[in-house]
């Protein structure tokens, strides 16, 4: 019943444009914890020990991020449709809502009810069994075809098999950064006709956009995990191209929730800044290592800019008491 579920939602996904709302699917319940109205908030410094924060950020993009075979770092053009499967209706607008919200602040726009999901976040039980059953249903959401689209056959076939409490698929495709038409050939269609603008040697029009994002969550896994954590785990994972083999124990990320749940409460200032550094990047560097270098250095001016906004913060006078 949840594969059928999911294909439903799945085919929408494929076929339809990527902004308006997140449709949630009731079903049974999950067992995380709900947050309460006083949940902790992330309010710590970033914190690097040992290493330049120039050093640490190059070395924590190099880590992290995983584009599609011979491409650079892909993110959503303009918004982001969020659909949940297989949970509460209470539980799954929360991480509707969660997501959104922190894809709103980089600039997106949140689907409204009734869009065609981009995103699709699946819960179930016995997660490689669904995932093997999802996958060969429709084979062709997750293996495009399409030059620089996906992590290809084998990296599927890990996708299917891992014992991660959470797993995900990201599909993205080089398109002209103008227009948003994509720039490579798809199956069964004519090469696609780029005008291109004046020529240099030093930067390319074409750019990575993502454009559709697979997320299995396996709820016999995620015990002990509250949904707050969830939801911002799943905002990170489903908005950059993480690779979810990356050690990431070395620095203050959600990444590392299912490592070390306790000393990990959502997204970090530091997540917040790759996040922001990511979308706030031109990416038109034409080598990748160039590319991925323009992205670290816009991660470290916004880690700069958020310092400068906490200590004028820390300056401005207390509120008046109101009598």
């Amino acid at each position: 019943m949840t594969v059928m579920l999911a294909l439903a939602f799945a085919a929408a996904l494929a076929s339809a444009p990527m902004t308006e709302a997140a449709p949630v699917q009731q079903a049974s319940p999950a067992t995380v914890r709900t947050p309460g109205a006083d949940a902790p908030t992330d309010l710590e410094d970033i914190v690097v020990e040992g290493r330049r924060l120039e050093e640490a950020t190059h070395a924590f993009v190099d880590e992290v991020g995983q584009p599609a075979r011979g491409r650079g770092l892909a993110r959503w053009r303009d918004g982001v449709c969020i659909g949940v499967v297989n949970l509460r209706g209470e539980t799954a607008q929360y991480i509707v809502d969660r997501v959104s919200t922190v894809a709103q602040d980089l600039g997106l726009k949140p689907g409204a009810p009734g869009c065609a999901p981009s995103v699709l976040i699946i819960a179930t039980v016995d997660s490689n069994a669904f995932t093997e059953a999802f996958v060969s249903r429709r084979p062709r959401l997750f293996v495009v075809g399409g030059s620089g689209m996906d992590l290809g056959r084998n990296a599927l076939r890990r996708f299917e098999t891992t014992e991660r409490p959470v797993r995900w698929w990201n599909v993205s495709a080089p398109v002209d950064g103008d227009t948003g038409d994509i720039a490579v050939r798809l199956p069964g269609q004519d090469a696609p006709i780029i005008a291109t603008r004046q020529p240099s040697r030093f930067s390319t029009q074409i750019v990575d956009d993502t454009k559709r994002v697979f997320v299995i969550v396996d709820i016999d896994k995620i015990n002990g995990v509250t949904l707050a954590q969830l939801g911002d785990y799943l905002a990170m994972v489903t908005l950059a191209q993480v690779n979810p083999d990356a050690d990431t124990s070395g620095y203050a990320t959600v990444l590392n929730l299912f490592n070390d749940p306790e000393r990990t409460e959502g997204l970090t200032n530091w997540d917040l800044a790759y996040l922001r550094g990511l979308y706030d990047a031109q990416r038109t560097r034409l080598n990748l290592h160039a590319n991925s270098s323009e992205i670290a250095s816009t991660i470290i001016r916004v880690h700069h800019r958020m310092a400068a906004e906490a200590d004028k913060a820390e300056e401005l006078p207390p509120p008046p008491s109101v009598q």
